[in-house]
């Protein structure tokens, strides 16, 4: 392992195949390169692998010796990762790999997104696959592509071809938790023509930055009600159209659709000489914002720049849409009544961006229950409507139901309870797994989720906490070692 940040990680075979999955790009919808990196590395061990017609690779392990007999073990993860920098950072996902860096005991990046987030467990996998000393019955290692992006690849997974029955998916993000159901959910896309003016001549071009939000997974952190800043920053628009005669040139916000947008940015023209009421009043909103976000996103911060002329939206055009993305949902919409401390049904406005010639935004709803998911994700599209704004629905993915009773979760929950001489916890989990789409094929898949603690994940500041990596590694080991044990009785 030549990266000095991971010098005396342990365990040593994890942080080295982590170390590559960082050095490698793997945007979603562009994960070819890694995959096939990885795929070689498994031909090259003598390991069977496929790619099926979705982009997803399967590697295949025997038994070890002796244990022809177990169960067979589906260990699934995702290849790609949420690409988010800060906005001073020139960092490229196209072609640049990813700049870990220790703060204390978590691993961080620089400026971006780690890409812990599933790159984590993506390298526990393949060291499950590499390591000869473990005792396991057979290993499929289910390796998925373009997850965060719309769960096109474990959406494109056929029937029939896992053989196991057995699944341990390595995408949550809490040690000592065991994970058994997850949000489904869908997209609703918007978009509209515009009809570009020119800026009317006494006016001067200015841009509205907000920045300094924390961001996060739009569903693990919606809970916490931390600022969205399209929708602060469309309040302190329509504010300004108050106060002066405000022309609207552009509006862009957020970069993906499953994180909370931390910046936003317009484009406007104003009366010339209106300058200073305009920051004047930046500057009451930024106070009052940072009063009304305190303890979660108080570092918001709102700034005037001057900006180079061009044409402006129409009024019909910017009235339309600031009123809808104000009266637009986001966040909570509902908790859940069976499961209690959970969110329900939630909405994230995650991406929006405006021109004088179109429009567009981008709705990610997520519920535990797939009726309630479509009922909010109508709301939204009947809102546009009003206006004749075009808003369609896609990429439904279903929720996964808890099984409670299910034999892997007791077996998982023994082998925690004698390794680490405590009680692991049960949890439902407000973000889509892969889980749900795959069990919707294999409705005979007995399924858990568990991993290791990682903060911040879908935003700049991801971390992940290094201990807690060698507790999943020696976790996942015993709960293999465990299913040989058990033999037919998890099968």
């Amino acid at each position: 392992m030549s990266d000095p940040v991971f010098s005396g990680l342990e365990p040593a075979t994890v942080w080295a195949h982590f170390a590559t999955l960082c050095s490698v790009p793997r945007q979603s919808k562009a994960e070819a390169a890694l995959r096939d990196r990885i795929r070689q590395w498994a031909n090259d061990k003598g390991l069977a692998t496929t790619v099926d017609a979705a982009g997803n690779l399967l590697i295949r392990k025997p038994a070890a010796p002796g244990c022809e007999d177990a169960p067979g073990v589906v260990l699934q993860g995702h290849l790609d990762m949420v690409c988010q920098k800060n906005p001073d950072s020139a960092h490229d996902f196209s072609r640049d790999p990813i700049r870990p860096l220790r703060e204390g005991d978590w691993l961080v990046a620089d400026g971006t997104t780690l890409g812990a987030d599933n790159g984590i467990g993506v390298a526990l996998i393949l060291s499950v696959l590499e390591d000869a000393s473990l005792a396991h019955g057979p290993i499929e290692a289910l390796l998925t592509v373009d997850e965060e992006a719309g769960m096109g690849g474990a959406q494109g997974l056929e029937a029939g071809v896992l053989q196991g029955r057995l699944m341990l998916n390595v995408d949550t993000e809490e040690w000592g938790e065991f994970y058994i159901g997850c949000a489904g959910g869908l997209d609703v896309n918007v978009h509209c023509d515009g009809a570009p003016e020119h800026c009317p001549t006494d006016f001067e071009p200015w841009r509205i930055e907000l920045h300094g939000l924390r961001g996060g997974h739009s569903g693990v952190d919606i809970h916490e009600e931390r600022g969205n800043a399209i929708k602060l920053l469309v309040r302190v628009l329509r504010d300004l159209e108050r106060l002066v005669p405000l022309r609207l040139a552009g509006l862009a916000g957020g970069s993906a659709r499953n994180a909370l947008p931390r910046d936003a940015v317009a484009r406007v023209a104003v009366p010339q000489g209106r300058g200073a009421e305009i920051a004047a009043a930046l500057a009451s909103w930024e106070e009052r914002l940072r009063v009304e976000l305190k303890g979660v996103d108080e570092g918001v911060s709102l700034r005037l720049v001057q900006d180079d002329s061009g044409p402006v939206m129409s009024a019909e055009d910017q009235a339309v849409w600031l009123a809808s993305l104000h009266a637009a949902p986001h966040g909570v919409h509902r908790r859940s009544l069976s499961v209690p401390g959970v969110v329900e049904t939630s909405n994230n406005l995650g991406v929006v961006s405006l021109t004088p010639a179109e429009g567009s935004c981008n709705f990610m709803v997520r519920s535990l229950l797939d009726d309630t998911a479509l009922a909010l994700a109508d709301e939204i599209v009947s809102l546009f409507s009003l206006s004749g704004t075009r808003a369609e629905p896609s990429g439904q993915y279903p929720g996964w139901a808890p099984q409670a009773d299910s034999p892997l979760l007791a077996l998982c929950r023994a082998v925690y309870r004698h390794e680490f001489g405590a009680e692991s916890h049960v949890q439902v989990i407000h973000a889509g797994l892969e889980c749900g789409l795959i069990v919707a094929k294999y409705p005979d898949m007995q399924i858990v989720s568990f991993g290791p603690t990682i903060r911040g994940a879908h935003a700049p500041g991801e971390r992940v906490e290094i201990a807690s990596v060698g507790r999943v590694w020696h976790l996942l080991t015993a709960i293999l070692a465990a299913t040989v044990s058990a033999g037919t009785a998890q099968q």
